[in-house]
């Protein structure tokens, strides 16, 4: 199978802007470029989805670019509801250290930012060199701009396509560049800068868009509660992208090992046999997890992430370190004591239990674990002798109520 043709049979391919596209895929070595705003110092792992097939376009030979915006990270994209907030040019700047050292680590991209090519261009250059290669019908027809016509759009946010397509346009003319790839939500801006090209210098340049990656109800891959998985360990740890990896809904599953991982074709319709005769052993899960981890962090961060999972499952608690519980226990109900407080007391103070009657019978039942050790004793003494690392109480009530004890 070609290439295009595997990036057709994973799912990767959702439009084109040329045919002559997919000849030079198979058999040309070109230059191309994918792009992302510094709205934060981290990536998501919503760009790792969307980087992955540049990343596989880089192993079939081609030669990847990644755009760091810091002239677009100043205006933004328009999104479907309402205007982004600004964000200040020392912030931007910031962001863009982030994001290029991090690129580099993980996909060893080339990265540029389009701020080094757009900043001394003045109003009176850019209207008559790019803003009069735009018709005004053309942008309002655009899906992002036509969605914000209601409730309004500004005048910096319509000009968002034309400074996105002067990228396109600067890195063909400097770098040869000839392909730009992308989430399929920014279709419109890689056919404004095509259509730059082609007028201004009338030659052919090309797009290509990948479906977003979402969950069954058509959520972002990656969004939790609002919350972003990052790609920086110290934002969202391996441990943490580990558990949402292996909890992803069982009917998407394959689809995903498909997009995020370099899997063969092969070696993904074995795991979907064993996955369809055993599922709960959730083998298709830990392949991605360990697929996707490994490729961000690397095979030590994957390891700790499986064990630090099994610690967990067993209850085995006391052999973690006080930095593997900050990881593990991130998020679950936490409290500080300032002294030593007997079990039955602690409970009830931290609302862990309703009721000292209600606390007595956790207790009796043997429902309350301390450190991973059923304690029946009402007056045990929670203190440091017995904390781990003289910081933290692990308190488990049940199978999964974890609660986590910092004492100072």
């Amino acid at each position: 199978m070609n290439l295009y043709e595997e990036l057709k049979w994973r799912g990767l391919i959702q439009d084109i802007s040329s045919p002559d596209l997919i000849d030079k895929l198979n058999n040309d070595s070109i230059t191309f470029y994918i792009g992302t705003d510094p709205t934060a110092d981290s990536m998501h792992i919503g760009h790792y989805s969307s980087f992955l097939i540049s990343k596989r376009l880089a192993k079939a030979g081609h030669h990847p670019i990644l755009l760091v915006g810091g002239a677009t990270g100043l205006i933004g994209d328009p999104k479907p509801t309402a205007e982004r907030p600004m964000i200040s040019k020392e912030e931007v700047e910031k962001n863009f250290k982030g994001l290029k050292r991090q690129a580099e680590e993980i996909f060893g991209f080339e990265v540029v930012n389009n701020y080094d090519w757009t900043k001394d261009i003045n109003v009176i250059d850019f209207l008559r060199d790019y803003g009069k290669y735009f018709n005004v019908n053309y942008m309002l027809a655009k899906d992002k701009v036509k969605s914000r016509l209601e409730s309004g759009i500004t005048y910096a946010e319509f000009s968002y396509m034309i400074l996105q397509a002067l990228d396109f346009m600067h890195l063909y003319e400097t770098r040869g560049c000839i392909l730009q790839v992308a989430g399929s939500d920014q279709w419109g801006n890689i056919t404004s800068g095509i259509e730059l090209v082609r007028k201004k210098l009338d030659k052919e340049v090309y797009g290509m868009v990948m479906p977003l990656i979402t969950d069954s109800n058509g959520v972002k891959f990656g969004k939790t509660e609002g919350n972003a998985l990052w790609l920086d360990k110290n934002k969202t740890s391996s441990y943490e992208l580990y558990q949402y990896l292996v909890n992803l809904e069982d009917s998407m599953i394959i689809e995903y090992l498909k997009k995020l991982t370099f899997l063969s074709k092969e070696e993904i319709e074995e795991i979907e046999k064993s996955h369809n005769e055993n599922p709960h052993l959730r083998e298709a899960h830990k392949a991605l997890a360990r697929e996707v981890i490994t490729d961000i962090h690397g095979k030590e961060e994957y390891e700790k992430a499986v064990r630090l999972s099994e610690v967990l499952f067993n209850g085995n608690v006391k052999t973690l370190t006080a930095t593997d519980i900050e990881q593990v226990f991130k998020g679950v109900p936490s409290y500080q004591i300032e002294e030593s407080m007997n079990l039955l007391d602690l409970l009830v103070d931290k609302n862990i239990a309703s009721s000292k009657r209600e606390a007595r019978e956790f207790i009796n039942n043997g429902a309350i674990l301390v450190n991973g050790d059923v304690i029946k004793d009402e007056n045990y003494i929670i203190c440091k002798e017995i904390s781990i690392e003289d910081k933290y109480v692990i308190i488990r009530r049940g199978k999964k109520k974890y609660y986590l004890i910092n004492l100072k």
